[in-house]
């Protein structure tokens, strides 16, 4: 067996509405049309590159987040938002009018990154790849993580 790619990314949400609002008008993904009888549980989105990449399901506000930190579990999930840096710094000042902090920023090299929580606290990393990366070369990839500089 081989994995062919990473299909999509389901989250369990403590306020679909207030997610929705996240993913669609914050960050760009396309919400796609729910079925009547799932509408107000469950939402899909896309970036159109497949039929959905992202499933929001509602489980209410008194539901426990699994924490932050030294942890098992998900530590962040990745959206690549274009190709250089010029890109970048535009969706940090789109998050910056939406009232969204950047928790952090990062040079990994291959690619330049901002770090911030959607509204349940899960780490998402917007990134650029760097033009003339090379994601085979190990030394890149691997490669100690600098400060960013936009």
């Amino acid at each position: 067996m081989k994995i062919h790619e990473l299909g999509h990314v389901v989250l369990f949400v403590k306020s679909l509405a207030r997610s929705a609002h996240f993913y669609r008008d914050v960050l760009g993904f396309e919400a796609l049309e729910t079925p009547e009888h799932m509408r107000g549980k469950v939402m899909a989105f896309s970036s159109g590159r497949t039929h959905h990449e992202l499933l929001l399901i509602e489980v209410g506000k008194n539901a426990p987040h699994p924490g932050n930190g030294h942890r098992a579990g998900l530590y962040h999930i990745g959206l690549k938002v274009g190709d250089n840096d010029e890109e970048l710094a535009a969706a940090w000042e789109h998050l910056k009018r939406e009232g969204v902090s950047v928790l952090g920023t990062a040079d990994h090299t291959v690619t330049h990154s901002l770090y911030l929580h959607d509204p349940d606290g899960n780490e998402i990393e917007l990134y650029v790849d760097m033009p003339g990366s090379d994601w085979t070369d190990v030394e890149q990839v691997l490669a100690p993580t600098r400060a960013l500089r936009l």
